[in-house]
């Protein structure tokens, strides 16, 4: 999606027509139009409040690659109150079966990291991982693709969190990149 796609649709999403997302960040109607239909590119400044006043990163209207959409629904959570059945391996995989019970299924996964040149050659020189699981450290969780009808969602369970991201896209599970990572199928829960 362009920049003017994803802010039409964070507009339409806020509720807001054009006349009322230029008053709130006190631009013309037509600088909203323009930026709609990807004639022109608001400034920093405009940027940031466009940002705060639609609920959605800067990164997110920036980035051409972004795969997930602005839909995030994070929840406290407490592993130890969830029971592992089926099939379970751990408590997170019971935490997201359920939090998700309507699923019509769900992937386990498996993340790996993305690497520039730079990190590479630092990983490489080092010693060969390091990059990769200094990544896995600094974040301990469990990922899944759910697939309720035809929506997909990204879940990242953590020991305090479950954190669930509407997917713009639909993904394929075998190819499956978002940021700085990428995604394999471990096994299927459901």
């Amino acid at each position: 999606m362009t920049f003017g796609e994803k802010l039409k649709e964070a507009r339409k999403e806020a509720g807001l027509s054009q006349e009322q997302l230029a008053e709130r960040i006190t631009v013309s109607r037509s600088a909203i139009a323009k930026w709609e239909t990807d004639k022109g590119m608001p400034d920093i400044n405009n940027l940031k409040i466009l940002s705060q006043v639609l609920g959605v990163s800067v990164d997110y209207l920036l980035d051409d690659d972004e795969k997930i959409s602005f839909n995030e629904i994070k929840e406290a959570i407490n592993p130890d109150d969830y029971v592992k059945t089926g099939k379970c391996r751990d408590k997170k995989d019971a935490v997201c079966m359920a939090k998700n019970k309507d699923a019509d299924a769900i992937y386990a996964l498996t993340r790996t990291k993305k690497m520039s040149k730079a990190e590479w050659l630092i990983d490489l020189a080092v010693m060969p991982g390091v990059v990769e699981t200094l990544d896995q450290f600094k974040e301990i969780a469990g990922f899944y693709l759910v697939i309720k009808g035809n929506r997909q969602y990204l879940v990242k369970v953590t020991n305090e969190f479950i954190t669930t991201n509407e997917l713009a896209d639909k993904v394929d599970i075998r190819r499956l990149e978002l940021g700085d990572h990428k995604y394999k199928k471990l096994y299927q829960l459901i």
